[in-house]
């Protein structure tokens, strides 16, 4: 978390926040993508075929990468016309925005399946 600190300061100083809102929400879903990791490493000494569950990912993963991008949209020329994106920056809400990232990595890494 010292490096998330690191980039508030910096875009206090240059006024870009890009960096920080990147990082805040990037780095919930590597957190997730670990959670699943040692799973995942198991699942691979198996020899068994890959699938992919696209209905999960769909159902669970993608709902929840709009979450996580929820504080990004508000920043993006595209922030006007994505539902919720304009009331978000009012919430200010980073549980639940960093909660949906996390869900997200899980998640994208529970559907690959042997």
């Amino acid at each position: 978390m010292k490096y998330q600190a690191y980039l508030k300061k910096e875009a206090m100083v240059t006024f870009n926040l890009t960096p920080v809102i990147w990082f805040a929400t990037i780095f919930p879903i590597i957190i997730g993508m670990l959670l699943r990791l040692p799973k995942l490493i198991i699942q691979m000494i198996e020899r068994k075929s890959w699938t992919f569950d696209w209905v999960t990912v769909i159902s669970i993963g993608i709902p929840a990468l709009y979450i996580a991008l929820l504080q990004y949209f508000p920043y993006s020329s595209l922030g006007m016309y994505i539902p919720f994106a304009r009331n978000f920056i009012i919430i200010d809400n980073y549980v639940l925005t960093m909660t949906g990232g996390i869900v997200f990595g899980y998640v994208l890494l529970a559907s690959i399946k042997k």
